[in-house]
Protein backbone atom coordinates (compact mmCIF):
# COMPACT_ATOMS: atom_id res chain seq x y z
CA UNK A 1 0.00 0.00 0.00
CA UNK A 2 1.37 3.42 -0.95
CA UNK A 3 2.06 5.90 1.86
CA UNK A 4 0.14 8.78 0.31
CA UNK A 5 -1.76 10.93 2.83
CA UNK A 6 -3.32 13.54 0.56
CA UNK A 7 -6.61 15.26 1.32
CA UNK A 8 -9.11 16.27 -1.36
CA UNK A 9 -11.22 19.35 -0.51
CA UNK A 10 -14.33 20.00 -2.59
CA UNK A 11 -16.54 23.01 -1.88
CA UNK A 12 -19.66 23.47 -4.00
CA UNK A 13 -21.48 26.72 -4.67
CA UNK A 14 -24.85 27.76 -6.11
CA UNK A 15 -24.11 30.80 -8.28
CA UNK A 16 -26.90 32.70 -10.01
CA UNK A 17 -26.35 34.12 -13.51
CA UNK A 18 -26.22 37.68 -12.14
CA UNK A 19 -23.47 36.72 -9.68
CA UNK A 20 -21.31 34.68 -12.08
CA UNK A 21 -18.68 37.32 -12.88
CA UNK A 22 -18.11 38.41 -9.28
CA UNK A 23 -18.08 34.80 -8.06
CA UNK A 24 -15.53 33.84 -10.71
CA UNK A 25 -13.28 36.74 -9.67
CA UNK A 26 -13.63 35.84 -5.96
CA UNK A 27 -12.97 32.15 -6.68
CA UNK A 28 -9.88 32.98 -8.75
CA UNK A 29 -8.52 35.14 -5.92
CA UNK A 30 -9.20 32.31 -3.44
CA UNK A 31 -7.48 29.82 -5.73
CA UNK A 32 -4.41 32.07 -5.95
CA UNK A 33 -3.97 32.43 -2.17
CA UNK A 34 -4.63 28.75 -1.51
CA UNK A 35 -2.09 27.61 -4.12
CA UNK A 36 0.55 29.85 -2.52
CA UNK A 37 0.34 27.84 0.71
CA UNK A 38 2.80 25.08 1.49
CA UNK A 39 1.27 21.67 0.90
CA UNK A 40 -1.20 22.62 -1.85
CA UNK A 41 -0.74 20.08 -4.64
CA UNK A 42 -3.45 21.27 -7.04
CA UNK A 43 -6.50 23.50 -7.34
CA UNK A 44 -9.38 23.74 -9.81
CA UNK A 45 -12.40 25.97 -10.24
CA UNK A 46 -15.15 24.15 -12.11
CA UNK A 47 -18.74 24.50 -13.20
CA UNK A 48 -21.27 21.73 -13.81
CA UNK A 49 -21.81 21.17 -17.52
CA UNK A 50 -25.48 20.23 -17.09
CA UNK A 51 -26.27 22.69 -14.29
CA UNK A 52 -24.34 25.92 -14.87
CA UNK A 53 -25.33 27.44 -11.52
CA UNK A 54 -23.37 24.72 -9.67
CA UNK A 55 -19.66 25.54 -9.24
CA UNK A 56 -16.78 23.91 -7.34
CA UNK A 57 -13.47 24.89 -5.87
CA UNK A 58 -11.42 21.71 -5.54
CA UNK A 59 -8.00 21.54 -3.92
CA UNK A 60 -5.64 18.69 -3.09
CA UNK A 61 -3.30 18.90 -0.09
CA UNK A 62 -0.31 16.89 1.09
CA UNK A 63 -2.06 16.24 4.42
CA UNK A 64 -4.88 17.33 6.69
CA UNK A 65 -2.33 19.37 8.63
CA UNK A 66 -1.20 21.25 5.53
CA UNK A 67 -4.81 22.11 4.71
CA UNK A 68 -5.57 23.29 8.24
CA UNK A 69 -2.39 25.38 8.40
CA UNK A 70 -3.33 26.98 5.08
CA UNK A 71 -6.74 27.95 6.46
CA UNK A 72 -5.10 29.77 9.35
CA UNK A 73 -2.86 31.92 7.10
CA UNK A 74 -3.81 35.63 7.06
CA UNK A 75 -4.25 35.90 3.27
CA UNK A 76 -6.43 32.79 3.17
CA UNK A 77 -8.61 34.15 6.00
CA UNK A 78 -8.90 37.45 4.19
CA UNK A 79 -9.58 36.16 0.65
CA UNK A 80 -10.60 32.47 0.56
CA UNK A 81 -12.55 31.99 3.79
CA UNK A 82 -15.23 34.57 2.88
CA UNK A 83 -15.79 32.63 -0.36
CA UNK A 84 -15.99 29.37 1.58
CA UNK A 85 -18.77 30.84 3.75
CA UNK A 86 -20.85 30.91 0.56
CA UNK A 87 -20.36 27.17 -0.01
CA UNK A 88 -23.19 24.67 0.17
CA UNK A 89 -23.29 23.35 3.75
CA UNK A 90 -22.01 19.80 3.35
CA UNK A 91 -18.83 17.84 4.11
CA UNK A 92 -15.93 19.09 1.99
CA UNK A 93 -12.75 17.21 3.01
CA UNK A 94 -12.29 13.71 1.62
CA UNK A 95 -9.61 11.07 1.90
CA UNK A 96 -8.60 9.57 -1.44
CA UNK A 97 -9.18 5.82 -1.49
CA UNK A 98 -7.93 5.11 -5.02
CA UNK A 99 -5.79 7.42 -7.17
CA UNK A 100 -4.54 7.22 -10.71
CA UNK A 101 -2.05 9.31 -12.65
CA UNK A 102 -0.06 8.63 -15.81
CA UNK A 103 3.17 8.79 -13.80
CA UNK A 104 2.21 6.39 -11.01
CA UNK A 105 -0.69 4.34 -12.31
CA UNK A 106 -3.35 3.16 -9.89
CA UNK A 107 -2.49 3.54 -6.21
CA UNK A 108 -4.34 2.81 -2.99
CA UNK A 109 -3.32 5.43 -0.41
CA UNK A 110 -3.00 4.62 3.25
CA UNK A 111 -6.27 5.58 4.98
CA UNK A 112 -6.22 8.86 6.91
CA UNK A 113 -9.33 8.15 8.95
CA UNK A 114 -8.78 6.00 12.02
CA UNK A 115 -10.58 2.62 11.93
CA UNK A 116 -12.40 3.51 15.17
CA UNK A 117 -13.25 7.11 14.18
CA UNK A 118 -17.01 6.46 14.41
CA UNK A 119 -16.72 4.97 17.92
CA UNK A 120 -13.91 6.94 19.53
CA UNK A 121 -14.07 10.41 20.99
CA UNK A 122 -14.30 12.28 24.28
CA UNK A 123 -18.10 12.05 24.53
CA UNK A 124 -18.34 8.35 23.71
Amino acid sequence: MARLRAVLVVTRYQVGPDDEQSFRADAAAALRVLTERVGCLSATIGRAVDEPTLWTLTTTWQSVGAYRRALSHYDVKLVAVPLMYRAIDEPSAFEPLLQWSPATGLQEPEPIRAPDADRAGPER
